[in-house]
C-alpha cells in the first residue's frame, strides 16, 4: 500500500507523521479524501475534525481551528494555529467543543472592545467636525 507524509505546522512547532495511507478533511465545498499519489492540491480546511490513518492502524482524529492544506510530492502539509490529535473520537470531540466555546467567548470580548473603540473614534470625529464648524 502506498503512503505519504503528513506534516502538521502549528504555532507551537511542527510534527512529521510518515506512513499515512489516507486523510479525510473538510473544506467549504464539503468532505474530501486524499491518498498517496494525489494530484497537487490546495484548500482551506474549516473548523472541525479531520482524520488520518497509517496502514491498517485505527483512525487518528485531528481537531483543527481551520487550516491551510497543501498536498504535493506525496506530502500533505497542514498549517494551523494549533491542533490536537487523539484516537478517541468522543474525547477529541469534547476537546474541540471546549476549544470552540472558548474561542467564541474570546472573540465576543474582542468584538465588544472593537465596538467601543469605533464608538470613541466616531465621537471624536464628530466633535472635531463640530469644533471646526464653530471656528470658521
Amino acid at each position: 500500500m502506498s503512503d505519504f507524509t503528513l506534516i502538521l505546522c502549528g504555532t507551537a512547532g511542527h510534527e512529521r507523521i510518515g506512513g499515512v495511507t489516507s486523510f479525510v478533511g473538510e473544506d467549504a465545498t464539503g468532505s474530501f479524501g486524499i491518498r498517496a499519489g494525489h494530484a497537487r492540491f490546495l484548500t482551506s480546511l474549516v473548523f472541525g475534525l479531520a482524520r488520518f490513518r497509517r496502514g491498517e492502524d485505527p483512525w487518528q482524529f485531528l481537531a483543527l481551528p481551520r487550516a491551510l492544506a497543501y498536498f504535493a510530492d506525496n506530502e500533505l502539509i497542514l498549517c494551523t494555529r494549533r491542533y490536537l490529535i487523539d484516537s478517541d473520537y468522543s474525547r477529541i470531540s469534547a476537546l474541540l467543543t471546549e476549544q470552540l466555546l472558548a474561542e467564541e467567548e474570546s472573540q465576543r470580548g474582542f468584538r465588544a472592545h472593537l465596538d467601543r473603540m469605533e464608538e470613541a473614534v466616531l465621537r471624536r470625529l464628530w466633535k472635531t467636525g463640530r469644533d471646526r464648524g464653530r471656528g470658521s
